[in-house]
């Protein structure tokens, strides 16, 4: 499978970023670019909404 990934937004300039990609309207998948494996995670478009929804509502970690 060919994805087409998309670094995300708030990633600076740096080796540690989260990237994007769309298989079909079905799935979501997420891999971190500083991760060695490379290991790939696989979401639903509803799963991958309430994570974003998640992390927008709870307080950042310092």
């Amino acid at each position: 499978m060919n994805l087409n990934w998309q670094k995300s937004s708030y990633c600076s300039e740096g080796n540690s970023c989260i990237h994007i990609a769309t298989s079909a309207p079905t799935a979501i998948h997420l891999m971190e670019s500083g991760d060695p494996t490379p290991s790939i995670l696989q979401a639903t478009p509803a799963a991958f909404s309430a994570l974003l929804a998640t992390l927008k509502t709870e307080a950042p970690h310092v």
